[in-house]
């Protein structure tokens, strides 16, 4: 048997061993489903991208990227998903499925806002889901890794109120999965240098985080914009139009382009926030990547060490 007709034979005979039993979700990024483990007896999910393959058939910036998942696999840490295998089969000689197998989480941090009972979740509620979620951050960032779109259907919720990250270091099998495909992700959590698009790093997905902190107060997005401009007019209008200095000298789009804006009051979008919560959020939403509070000084804000 060739090189290749055994390796695709060992991915069915993978394939074969988790039975799907239901779709759990899709979008940009491919259909999501929870399936079972015939062997275990014990539910997982499926995620499954196309990737574009080498000469020699071999997906390497996918390979690199499952490499990375499985060296963070071995710290089990208790708020990142677990990745427990990967299946890929060859689909045609430029392209290759692979489907990546994680644990099984009921729902993500979007359906369990959606499901609070009003008037909402409790203050110290909020806190600990953002402990654990800054939590998982930092370890990712310790680690180099970016998760590069953190939003609440990325943020899984146990029964027992228990965080894990999801999603996170595939952001570049995405891509080569969106060549592929007709994309529309959402803008709502994305950092200004990445709508800008400047250089960016770890500061992207604490802007993220500062959004999602943002949310389980609002129960709704912070900010809604329907293009990159849209969106930074919407940024703007919260934390003000910042200064020229500012501005990254790299990007296309001018600041000019905004009309002048001053700053409002957080408490203005976030009622309910307490004093320290918004020192935190304002630290978190600040324009300048490289003034923007880290996971490690985040987690031992005064925020974070207040009891309710």
């Amino acid at each position: 048997m060739g090189c290749q007709s055994a390796y695709a034979y060992q991915a069915m005979a993978q394939e074969v061993q988790y039975e799907p039993v239901a779709q759990i979700g899709g979008g940009a990024y491919g259909t999501v489903y929870k399936a079972r483990d015939r062997e275990s007896g014990q539910f997982v999910a499926l995620k499954s991208v196309r990737v574009q393959t080498d000469q020699d058939g071999l997906p390497l910036s996918t390979v690199r990227e499952v490499a990375l998942l499985k060296r963070l696999e071995q710290f089990d840490h208790p708020n990142i998903v677990k990745l427990m295998d990967v299946c890929a089969s060859p689909r045609t000689d430029q392209e290759t499925k692979v489907t990546l197998v994680f644990e099984h989480v009921d729902q993500d941090l979007k359906t369990y806002l959606e499901k609070a009972p009003a008037p909402g979740l409790p203050a110290h509620t909020i806190r600990d889901l953002m402990k654990q979620l800054v939590n998982g951050l930092e370890f990712l960032h310790s680690h180099r890794v970016v998760h590069r779109d953190l939003k609440p259907e990325n943020i899984l919720v146990t029964s027992r109120g228990q965080v894990k990250l999801a999603d996170f270091g595939l952001a570049r099998m995405y891509s080569c999965h969106m060549a592929l495909t007709p994309v529309v992700v959402t803008l709502w959590y994305r950092s200004p240098e990445v709508l800008l698009q400047s250089t960016y790093a770890t500061p992207v997905d604490i802007w993220s985080t500062g959004c999602i902190f943002a949310e389980m107060f609002r129960r709704k997005p912070l900010f809604c914009g329907e293009s990159e401009a849209d969106q930074l007019g919407k940024i703007f209008e919260v934390i003000g139009l910042p200064s020229e200095e500012d501005w990254p000298a790299d990007v296309t789009l001018k600041r000019h382009n905004f009309s002048p804006q001053k700053p409002l009051p957080f408490p203005d979008h976030v009622p309910e926030i307490c004093s320290k919560g918004e020192d935190l959020l304002k630290k978190m939403l600040s324009f300048d990547p490289l003034r923007r509070i880290s996971a490690l000084n985040a987690l031992h804000h005064d925020y974070m060490k207040e009891e309710d």
